[in-house]
């Protein structure tokens, strides 16, 4: 397994970072014990956010609050704060719940700006005093949006960018991981697996271990699923030829407009849920279709007729995806498979 120093932040961990946001999906006990797990596995780099309901108390039980434990991992959480106010409350509720009293990394959450000193906001000089009083080691950002991480890659003001990377990344999302090297800022590469498009994790890993500058962070809510990656520690998976033709043909499918599942365009006020029902096509042929067959899933797809073109997902899609045309694409591939006109 490679060891990844994160930029200028002086973090050496890795390339095995747990991504925390689907263990709120767990009970307390299961939680606790898949991220005791990661840490008795190797794993020493965690992420959070104080949107992920109870991620961080979870995180908090379960490692950060035994100081045997406090000092050989680092924790990153975040903010979606637009006001200092919310800024200082947010910090104060992730460091309780956490249960630290410093956090190694904190991110401006799904920033739709690169937020700069003298900006008029605040925001960043929130991040300076709260480095300047111990209480956070490093400032982050975290983004969506391809221009806003470049400015942020260039800025010289963060010290890590969190941002989506995976095999079906294009140039712009590579040539970003080239200025965070020459920058010195350490890459956290979210949505590795884009989604769950992929589904084939020794080839996610195979991609990563590319870089020597990106940490990975695997979305993990299941104790099979850390099974997997840990697995890894020991047996990295590299860039075979069989896996990079498998990749090559992973991109001719999936690469370019399609989504990404994230939900941030919910909810819709037809009631559509869009972050399905926009990559159903693609989901029909990556996961057990009669899942997606279903009369529950009829009756969802149908909603799509329902669209009155408000195009309020389109613009708070971080990938600027025109929604509405992808939802109407997805719905007539969806009624071909239903009538046998196309096989899955």
């Amino acid at each position: 397994m490679n060891i990844i120093k994160l930029g200028k932040t002086g973090i050496v961990t890795v390339q095995n970072g747990f991504g925390a946001l689907p263990v709120q999906r767990c009970d307390m006990d299961t939680a606790e014990k898949i991220l005791r797990k990661a840490y008795d596995g190797g794993m020493t780099y965690f992420d959070t956010a104080r949107s992920y309901t109870d991620s961080e108390e979870k995180l908090g039980r379960s490692l950060s609050g035994d100081k045997n434990i406090r000092s050989k991992i680092y924790i990153a959480t975040k903010t979606p704060s637009k006001t200092p106010e919310n800024f200082w409350k947010d910090l104060d509720t992730s460091l309780n719940k956490l249960q630290t009293d410093y956090i190694d990394v904190y991110q401006f959450h799904m920033a739709e700006r690169c937020y700069r000193p003298g900006d008029g906001t605040g925001m960043y000089e929130c991040m300076q005093k709260a480095k300047n009083e111990g209480r956070i080691k490093h400032i982050g950002i975290t983004a969506h949006k391809i221009l806003v991480a470049k400015e942020a890659a260039d800025s010289g003001l963060y010290e890590t960018l969190q941002f989506p990377f995976s095999y079906l990344s294009g140039d712009q999302e590579l040539d970003l991981v080239e200025t965070c090297r020459k920058n010195e800022v350490g890459f956290i590469a979210m949505k590795g697996l884009a989604g769950g498009l992929i589904n084939r994790s020794d080839a996610a890993m195979a991609f990563m271990s590319q870089y020597d500058n990106v940490v990975p962070i695997w979305g993990i809510q299941r104790e099979s699923e850390l099974d997997e990656w840990l697995s890894y520690m020991d047996n990295t998976p590299s860039m075979t030829g069989e896996i990079k033709e498998y990749i090559e043909k992973e991109r001719e499918e999936l690469a370019g407009a399609f989504c990404r599942g994230c939900g941030y365009c919910m909810p819709c006020p037809m009631g559509i849920t869009i972050n399905q029902c926009a990559r159903i096509s693609l989901m029909l042929r990556r996961a057990p279709s009669a899942n997606w067959l279903s009369e529950h899933w009829q009756n969802e797809m149908k909603k799509i007729d329902t669209c009155i073109n408000c195009r309020q997902c389109v613009s708070k899609c971080p990938y600027e995806l025109d929604t509405p045309a992808l939802l109407k694409k997805n719905y007539e591939d969806y009624k071909k498979v239903l009538a046998g006109e196309v096989n899955v």
